[in-house]
């Protein structure tokens, strides 16, 4: 009955919106880029199995294609009986999980209508969908419960921002969620709240973004290096809508106090490079695009536009300061984990809901500095102007992300037994 409503709802709402997605899907490449295969058609076109089963694990975007990145690589190792196919459901997260992962076995998930899934589904054949954070859709999780497909969530996490809108929807969400094989939460305060949710097989996994590391160097951080020269890095990495003018406001307080400083400016979404190149031409600052970097080199003050995709983890490890983007504003946050794995001192504003138990973890270890807008410049500047500070944060950032490490283990030993079980 649940299904039958959300399909109800689910189909009025594309038939009103009808119009407005033929007529993006006509202006816009990105909304006809991989149409048929969120139809669910993929004809396993370019899909390399080898004869063998599917183990297919679902991230949504760059953030759990990243976070999923180790675990993939390590299911390649542990269970080379199986292909592990990738599906994502952005463009940006589709690209990266192509870069990480070979474009022979990435996808675009399907939408999440009977028809798209069935076809998916049947075209897959997947022994198991392991689903990244809390990707829950209805119609794909009742399609794998009608044929006996074991769902795996990894990663799992309900953000304070989302727990209020579940909470009220719980009574729905239950007979769907009642039916999840396992479920792996990152923390214990998540753990409580999927099981109020009415989550099966629920216990604590731990965060798979502490087992992520960088696994090369990119072009863009041999390039910084070079051009660099006896200058500091403070990369900005992640920043969106609203942060950009207040980081320039403060990055000319910053120079004041420590003149021998270059900044990285890595915008979260691509399709809003063009605003901050304006932003970045009316500055007054002298900046460059990475794309254009050239050989000349860096001048004290100068500003490096990141608009390449996938380079700002390994840049990171570069860095004198890193700020971490979505914090400043109400965005929730980013991960500052990536950083933190170099022993790079990280500030953050006071938004940061989205990774709170990473956040918390590190503040009480005393390996982040969290700012309001306000302290901006003289936080990035206080940790540049103190060399004993700026290590001392960096190393206590360290010990937290390689203290939480495991969870990646846990998560394939999950997958283990519950293959085991089905086998079985």
């Amino acid at each position: 009955m649940i299904l039958f409503l959300y399909n109800l709802m689910l189909l009025a709402g594309l038939v009103l919106s009808a119009p407005w997605w033929l007529w993006r899907m006509a202006t816009t490449e990105k909304y006809r880029e991989g149409f048929k295969e969120r139809l669910g058609w993929t004809g396993l076109r370019g899909i390399e199995t080898g004869g063998r089963q599917v183990l297919w694990v679902h991230a949504v975007s760059v953030g759990e294609v990243l976070a999923v990145s180790r675990l993939v690589a390590e299911l390649d190792t542990a269970l080379p009986e199986f292909r592990v196919v990738v599906s994502a459901t952005t463009r940006t997260g589709h690209a990266l999980a192509q870069d990480r992962f070979g474009a022979a076995r990435v996808l675009y998930a399907p939408l999440d209508l009977p028809l798209a899934v069935r076809r998916r589904i049947a075209e897959l054949r997947p022994r198991m969908l392991v689903l990244a954070e809390t990707e829950f859709w209805p119609n794909l999780l009742a399609g794998c419960f009608r044929l006996g497909i074991p769902v795996v969530v990894v990663n799992a996490r309900i953000s304070d921002r989302s727990w209020p809108r579940y909470l009220r929807l719980k009574r729905l969400w239950r007979p769907i969620l009642g039916q999840l094989t396992r479920v792996l939460a990152q923390t214990e305060r998540d753990a409580g709240r999927l099981r109020a949710l009415g989550c099966g097989g629920v216990s604590v996994g731990g965060n798979l973004k502490f087992d992520v590391r960088v696994a090369q160097e990119a072009e863009a951080t041999r390039l910084l290096r070079e051009l660099a020269g006896g200058l500091r890095l403070v990369v900005a990495g992640s920043t969106v809508e609203g942060e950009e003018p207040l980081l320039l406001e403060a990055w000319r307080a910053v120079m004041e106090a420590v003149p021998d400083v270059v900044m990285v400016l890595a915008p979260r979404h691509p399709e809003r490079l063009e605003t901050v190149v304006a932003l970045l031409e009316g500055s007054g600052f002298r900046w460059r695009r990475r794309s254009a970097m050239g050989k000349t080199m860096l001048a004290a003050g100068e500003i490096v536009l990141l608009d390449s995709m996938g380079e700002l983890a390994s840049v990171y490890s570069l860095a004198a300061v890193a700020f971490l983007g979505g914090s400043l504003v109400a965005a929730g946050g980013h991960n500052p984990l990536e950083p933190a794995q170099f022993g790079v001192p990280v500030v953050m504003g006071p938004h940061y809901e989205n990774f709170r138990a990473i956040v918390e973890a590190m503040r009480e270890a005393g390996g982040i500095r969290i700012v309001e807008v306000d302290g901006l410049a003289g936080g990035m500047a206080g940790l540049l102007v103190d060399g004993a500070s700026v290590e001392d944060v960096g190393v206590r950032g360290r010990r937290v992300f390689e203290a939480q490490a495991g969870a990646t283990r846990r998560a394939i030993e999950a997958i283990r037994d519950v293959l085991a079980e089905v086998r079985n």
